[in-house]
Parts: structure tokens; C-alpha cells; sequence
């Protein structure tokens, strides 16, 4: 099973050990393409705070952010899984996972990233800012830097189980299933479900859509259920006490959407 995961906008500081080795994260064939992004968001930031601040989008009280993206050469790095914080890696909580649970997470655990494309939990990072919607003055759009290095390495890192796809659209355009991938991809919405006037109504959740693929994820890693595909994996969700409504998709090689139905917001 792969799990892909969007990261969080927000992040944990960086550690005080070892700068970053782009040869040691996971993917390496995506290593040409990181060092392409890492250079040129580096020397930007240190060059010119304003035009930085303006490409990444930062507000003025995020002013900071750029310094630290000047520094990412030789900032301390941290396992990716402590350093994505927010409301779907609270919920994920990666760190109270017992030891069997862990080693899952990272062996099947691949979160997108403008910088680095996508990293394992266990690859070391530091804190950094420029999310998959940056368009740099060079490489231009990142969602578009990526798909070529991306539509090669992916598929190999799916293997031949089930890829359950969480990731927000903008990282998602970065790589788009294909084919036979495709065809064992699964997708989730989350809707929550309420009663007005004596109507079941449904609407989909922004916060707690976060927070629900968390615990979905969770759940899968805890009881070291790992689906063959999406069929099976509506039957494990089901069997850990989620709401799941799907359909096979009408034709091959076409990733299943999966709704995932709650009553309760947290």
C-alpha cells in the first residue's frame, strides 16, 4: 500500500543535526529535480527578501519564512514525519504509533512537497516554505517541474498494491495515476452528514476533512491492515468502524472515489 499525503503548510523547526542530503532521500531519481528547486529557491530568498516573499506568497507577519529558505543548505534536517505538523498530521500522530505501526508508516507513507517532490516520513528535512502552487522565475510552475521526474519514479514506488491518493488538487497535479495504477488508485472525500428538518443533508468538510484522512491513516497503520485494492480497502474501512460509500469506477484504469460519511465534527 502507498499512502499519498498533501504536507502541511505549517512546519515544525528544524533540527540541529546534519544538513540535508538530497542523495539519501527516498526516489532518488527525483534528485536532478530537487537540487533545481533547492538552488534556485535558495539563492532567491537570499537575494531579494521582497521579490522572495511575493513569488512564495508570504504575508509580511511570514516574513521570517524567507531567511529560513535561505538557510536550507545547511539547516538542520529532521525525519519529514516530525517536521509536517497541522490538522492531518495531529490526527495522524505518527509519534504515539507503536514500533510495528512506524516501521508501516514509513514504508508506505509519501508526502508531496513543492521543494522536494515527495519525501518518506523517515527522510531527513528541514523546515522550509514554498508549497506545489509556487511559480518560480525559473523553473516556472512547480506542479509542472515535477510531473516529468515524477511520472517515472511514482509508478515504480506504487509497486502493485493500492495507491489511496489524500493529497489537496494542487499536489495532485504534480503526478496523476495512469492506467493500470490508476485503476487501483483510491480517492476520499469527506462528507458530514447532519439532520435538518428531518432531512439527512450532506456537505463537504474542509478542517475536518484534514483531520479524518489523519485518522484514516491511522487506523489502516495501527491494525497493519494493508489492502491488496481499492475493493478491499472500502472493506477494511468499514471493518475499523468509518462510514464508506463507493462505486467501481465505469471504466479500466480509472482511480475509485471514495466517500467517506460523518456525523461528528471535532
Amino acid at each position: 500500500m502507498l499512502v499519498l499525503l498533501p504536507p502541511s503548510e505549517g512546519k515544525a523547526p528544524s533540527g540541529r543535526g546534519a544538513p540535508v542530503k538530497l542523495e539519501s532521500l527516498a526516489l532518488p531519481s527525483l534528485g536532478a529535480a530537487r537540487q533545481a528547486v533547492l538552488e534556485e529557491l535558495t539563492e532567491l530568498c537570499a537575494a531579494d527578501e521582497e521579490k522572495a516573499r511575493e513569488v512564495l506568497g508570504l504575508s509580511e507577519g511570514l516574513r521570517g519564512e524567507v531567511a529560513k529558505n535561505a538557510g536550507l543548505p545547511t539547516a538542520g534536517a529532521r525525519p519529514a514525519g516530525e517536521i509536517y505538523t497541522g490538522v492531518l498530521y495531529d490526527a495522524l500522530d505518527l509519534a504515539s504509533l507503536d514500533t510495528a505501526a512506524k516501521r508501516r508508516a514509513g514504508r508506505s507513507l509519501l508526502v508531496f512537497s513543492g521543494l522536494w517532490g515527495a519525501v518518506r516520513t523517515t527522510d531527513r528535512i528541514p523546515s522550509y516554505r514554498c508549497s506545489m502552487g509556487v511559480r518560480l522565475p525559473g523553473l516556472g510552475a512547480l506542479g509542472a517541474h515535477w510531473r516529468a521526474p515524477m511520472a517515472s519514479a511514482l509508478p515504480e514506488a506504487a509497486g502493485e498494491g493500492l495507491v489511496l491518493d489524500l493529497r489537496s488538487s494542487a499536489y495532485a497535479a504534480a503526478w496523476k495515476p495512469k492506467g493500470e495504477v490508476a485503476g487501483r488508485t483510491a480517492t476520499v472525500r469527506v462528507l458530514h452528514a447532519q439532520l435538518v428538518d428531518g432531512v439527512e443533508k450532506r456537505s463537504v468538510v474542509s478542517h475536518f476533512n484534514k483531520a479524518t484522512k489523519g485518522k484514516i491513516v491511522r487506523s489502516l497503520l495501527t491494525a497493519g491492515i494493508a489492502p491488496k485494492g481499492p475493493a478491499e480497502l472500502v472493506e477494511a474501512l468499514r471493518d475499523l468502524g468509518h462510514t464508506v460509500e463507493a462505486e467501481a469506477p465505469g471504466r479500466a484504469g480509472r482511480p475509485w472515489a471514495l466517500d467517506v460519511v460523518v456525523t461528528e465534527i471535532h
